[in-house]
């Protein structure tokens, strides 16, 4: 039996636990790489989370990045850049991060034969002072914000010094072609595992919704995912709208949905805190129509894919989602999904409207988006990377 090539995985967000509510997509990614390489993943410490473990096949091992370890929480829950806006004297634990990431580094990558970095900041940044072969993966905020000054020209080293790029969009594609023109970046998507989500999850009257249709949003309660622009769009719907999800605006939201809700008969918006992805399961097919209002943020952030859709389309759910970053690589307007402007109140709340009144076209969309799903399998990508990826070793 030909012995496997060692994979080195590093990302800055991974599941902290079994059942965190913390994206899992570089996970199920390696889920699926398991079978061609022997994998391990490289993410930052967490309190709480074990520093080594098996996770589905996976080796884990997490690293320290400051002395007192309660205060590691630049990472979690959410992202670097919104956890230090959420309170900026976090900001001083990243010089740490960085020197802590090259240093472990710099102790283990002897082991591997290649390294998959997940993000150009810090991941990518850090692996390019390393001779070891590697491939980096632009996911959205880290080619899009930031790209001025050093940080810039440490983007620029990392994609000359990368064997290969991918981006996970064709938006993300240009984006990284303005940083360093000439580039050639293979678009290939995180995924989604279609054996995880299915209509048949369904629970009615799951929200307590009574006969009201249920319009659905799943994510970070940040700028970048346009919430406040859905709940101005409910006003005048007569369906209940569930926002699962914590982050930094939900103060915020919850005062405006209050709002509205005082206008109206009995409560029309609701909020739920984020849930594991057992529990979406649930959540996702127990509503009708799953809305992605995203818009590019002050910081120039923007959706670099959008796998809540995906997960949403498997679970049998028609979708309405502005044109913002790599959205319109999944969501084709009038095919699996309905498309509206950024910012615009008017078009998310006429399209929920018709998806609402007009039962042919959400079987059509419905029927679409299950294929669209099924088409971005974690069986499918996982394919494409370990093919790129068996290039390089």
């Amino acid at each position: 039996m030909i012995e496997k090539k060692k994979l080195l995985v590093t990302a800055s967000t991974f599941p902290r636990w079994k059942n965190d509510t913390e994206p899992r997509f570089v996970l199920d990614l390696c889920t699926h790489m398991t079978d061609k390489f022997d994998v391990t993943v490289l993410a930052p410490a967490a309190p709480g989370a074990a520093d080594r473990e098996i996770m589905e096949g996976v080796n884990i091992i997490r690293y320290h990045y400051f002395p007192i370890h309660k205060w590691e929480t630049l990472c979690y829950p959410g992202a670097i850049v919104p956890r230090i806006k959420g309170k900026k004297i976090r900001a001083l634990l990243v010089p740490f991060l960085l020197a802590s990431l090259w240093l472990k580094l710099l102790l283990i990558l002897p082991q591997f034969d290649v390294v998959h970095a997940h993000w150009l900041i810090p991941q990518g940044i850090v692996q390019s002072f390393f001779k070891k072969p590697y491939i980096v993966t632009g996911h959205g905020g880290d080619v899009a914000s930031l790209n001025m000054g050093i940080i810039k020209r440490l983007k620029v080293r990392c994609l000359k010094r990368a064997n290969r790029v991918t981006a996970v969009s064709v938006p993300l594609k240009e984006k990284m072609q303005e940083l360093l023109p000439g580039l050639e970046p293979s678009v290939i998507s995180m995924g989604v595992d279609t054996s995880k989500f299915s209509k048949q999850y369904h629970v009615p009257n799951y929200f307590g919704q009574g006969n009201k249709k249920v319009v659905l949003f799943v994510g970070r309660l940040a700028e970048k995912k346009g919430v406040r622009y859905l709940i101005d769009a409910m006003q005048d719907i007569d369906a209940l709208l569930v926002i699962v999800g914590d982050g930094p605006l939900k103060t915020e939201l919850m005062q405006q949905a209050k709002q509205i809700n005082l206008q109206g008969k009995g409560e029309k918006i609701i909020f739920l805190d984020a849930k594991t992805h057992d529990e979406l399961k649930t959540v996702y097919a127990s509503a009708d129509i799953f809305a992605a209002p995203s818009v590019t943020a002050s910081d120039g952030d923007k959706e670099g894919l959008g796998l809540v859709i995906l997960e949403a389309m498997a679970s049998g759910l028609p979708i309405v989602a502005s044109k913002s970053g790599g959205i319109i690589d999944i969501v084709k307007d009038n095919v699996n999904g309905l498309l509206c402007e950024e910012k615009c109140v008017w078009q998310l709340a006429d399209s929920i409207s018709a998806l609402l009144d007009d039962p042919k076209l959400y079987e059509t969309l419905v029927q679409n988006a299950i294929g669209t799903a099924n088409s971005y399998d974690y069986s499918v990508s996982g394919r494409k990377y370990c093919a790129l990826i068996r290039e390089i070793c």
